[in-house]
């Protein structure tokens, strides 16, 4: 028994939360090690707490660095289907309840394109034509809003 009681949506939620949390912190670091030190003691030099160097310079000089690790994440946990399997299972009618099996479109994908039906490996195909197209989309959407302003 797992601790969350049985298969659910919570518990595919933080398993997926799990993968992204260090492949975003790893990012991060590394973006913010790319910053020059020169500018950090630049702000240092002008009286600046350590805090506020930080958010306002660091975070900024690498936020596009962030976003891309970001995105990366979610690309990545978009199409993972070992860890729903295991614990949001996935269920074959409409639930709205965060606490009971929960479809999602990888599994669905997983179990469509081994079928022995045409139909439902075209299915498959789709459902991975959307993950692709919702990856796109958020990417361009985070470029657009991310994009430096002249």
């Amino acid at each position: 028994m797992d601790p969350f009681g049985g298969f659910s949506g919570i518990a595919g939620c933080v398993a997926l939360a799990i993968i992204v949390v260090p492949i975003v912190v790893r990012t991060t670091e590394d973006m913010l090690q790319l910053i020059p030190t020169e500018l950090r003691e630049a702000a240092v030099a002008l009286g600046a707490p350590k805090w506020r160097m930080i958010v306002f310079i660091c975070y900024r000089a690498a936020r596009e660095g962030i976003a891309t690790g970001v995105l990366l994440a979610v690309a990545r946990v978009s199409g993972e289907t070992a860890p729903l399997l295991f614990t949001s299972l996935g269920n074959l009618n409409w639930s709205v309840s965060l606490s009971e099996p929960m479809a999602s479109l990888p599994v669905t994908i997983y179990q469509y394109a081994g079928s022995a039906f045409d139909d439902w490996v075209e299915l498959a195909w789709a459902g991975a034509l959307l993950i692709t197209g919702g990856v796109l989309a958020l990417n361009i959407v985070a470029r657009v809003v991310l994009r430096p302003r002249a």
